[in-house]
């Protein structure tokens, strides 16, 4: 599958769709994506990782990269669904202390209670 970043808004979110895999090849066009939108005034960021077939330690990277940047500006990331596969790798990385994991995307966007 080719790899494919897209974003739309939702409220006050942009919405980030990545299809294909995530890796030391994808990673830099990623890491330009997102650090453009954040650069571009988006604050709060879901990842939709529903179309992501494959991540790797490049990918977690760009994304420990972003939610710094974003937190310095009083942002948020979270992510959503994803395969077993790539779900797995936040669990072995102990990423879900890092990052609000949602199994859906509708679930990322409920507002907090």
């Amino acid at each position: 599958m080719d790899f494919s970043v897209h974003q739309r808004r939702y409220g006050d979110h942009t919405i980030v769709a990545v299809a294909g895999d995530i890796d030391v090849e994808t990673s830099p066009r990623l890491r330009e994506f997102l650090i453009g939108l954040v650069d571009d005034g988006a604050r709060h960021l879901v990842i939709d990782l529903g179309g992501v077939t494959f991540l790797d330690s490049t990918g977690i990277g760009v994304m420990i990269g972003v939610l710094h940047r974003l937190r310095a500006a009083n942002g948020t990331m979270s992510c959503a669904g994803g395969s077993t596969a790539v779900r797995s790798v936040f669990r072995v990385t102990q990423l879900t202390r890092v990052f609000a994991l949602h199994d859906s995307l509708d679930q990322a966007l409920l507002p907090a209670h």
